[in-house]
């Protein structure tokens, strides 16, 4: 006779740790850092966290609540400018928001269509205020060109993102230069004459460029 198996009482397994925004959070974005935000779904966040699916959405409405929840999380590490004058810290603190989302790919493209309200965002949004306010930039511009700026930090970060994991993408850059240098200046006098130019500089200095050219132009207009 077989030997009688003794029951195991479920009280003698570790207590899982409780779920809690905070703490799924903190695992979502281990797990993005990891494998890519491509990865993170519900069902695998829920593995990770010893639950199922369904008990996620207690803490987010859905899978684009959680890429913002985990956005906030990133931009409280950002560092917030020093001394100079207010245009460049404007312009150094949107890099390094744009360098953070370079570092996350997917994050980049998804935050396109976030609209994020985390207190670390809002106060990300606070701080650009105060710097085109400090400008002398009146209400309007200021709320509305903060707007502006985000867009464009974030639009450039998840193209360029985009193009980095193309596997076409350096063929594509070199299609480009050739058919620039190419050029014939009867077809395209204007694309000839600055042929020298339209590819130059760095990808930070077009960067900060594109940020400087748009906060010069968020002055006072008529009011619409």
């Amino acid at each position: 006779m077989s030997p009688r198996r003794v029951p195991v009482s479920r009280r003698d397994r570790p207590a899982k740790p409780a779920l809690s925004r905070e703490g799924m959070v903190a695992v979502a974005l281990r797990v993005m850092r990891e494998e890519g935000l491509e990865r993170l779904t519900m069902r695998r966040l829920a593995a990770e966290l010893d639950t199922g699916p369904a008990s996620l959405y207690v803490y987010v409405r859905n899978t684009a609540e959680l890429h913002g929840a985990i956005l906030d999380e990133l931009v409280a590490g950002l560092e917030q400018p020093a001394g100079g004058p207010w245009q460049e810290r404007l312009v150094g603190l949107l890099t390094a928001y744009s360098d953070l989302l370079f570092a996350h790919p997917g994050l980049a493209r998804s935050v396109l269509t976030l609209r994020p309200s985390g207190p670390h965002y809002l106060r990300l949004i606070d701080t650009l205020l105060g710097l085109l306010l400090a400008g002398g930039l009146p209400e309007r511009q200021a709320a509305w060109g903060v707007d502006i700026l985000l867009q464009q930090a974030t639009a450039t970060a998840a193209e360029q993102t985009g193009r980095d994991e193309s596997a076409d993408a350096d063929a594509e850059e070199q299609d480009l230069a050739v058919a620039v240098a190419e050029a014939r200046p009867d077809e395209y006098p204007h694309l000839a004459r600055v042929r020298d130019e339209i590819l130059s500089g760095t990808g930070e200095q077009r960067r900060r460029w594109a940020f400087e050219t748009l906060i010069d132009g968020l002055g006072p207009t008529r009011e619409g």
